[in-house]
């Protein structure tokens, strides 16, 4: 009679791993797998594309440099009131250049005709 082979635990037989603990483990220390893909054809290489994950805690990524959802307008509500003010201040400022030629139109327009209608373009 042959007795079944058990695979191995991966922490050991008394240490009850479950999803959760592994889940800890994984987020406190973090996993990067990478891997490219290439597709050629007579040695011409019509694809790549190259794969980059990062797992791991909002906590650990920030500690690695990892920060790119804190300016990402779509994720972030401070990037996005950054963007409107930054956007804001765009348009006052074209606002503020398209006042100043249209009142030196005005200006020039009254100063050879005596009326206040602005000068026609040639």
């Amino acid at each position: 009679m042959t007795t079944p082979s058990r695979l191995p635990e991966p922490y050991g037989p008394s240490s009850g791993a479950n999803l959760a603990d592994i889940l800890e483990r994984v987020l406190d220390k973090g996993v990067v797998i990478a891997g490219d893909i290439r597709i050629n054809l007579l040695d011409i290489e019509l694809l790549t594309v190259k794969l980059r994950l990062v797992v791991a805690s909002v906590d650990k990524a920030k500690e690695m440099g990892i920060d790119w959802w804190e300016s990402d307008p779509a994720l972030s509500s401070k990037a996005r009131r950054d963007e409107l003010a930054r956007e804001n201040a765009e348009l006052r400022e074209r606002l503020a250049r398209l006042e100043e030629l249209a009142q030196g139109t005005l200006d020039e327009g009254t100063a050879r005709t005596g009326r206040t209608v602005p000068k026609e373009a040639p």
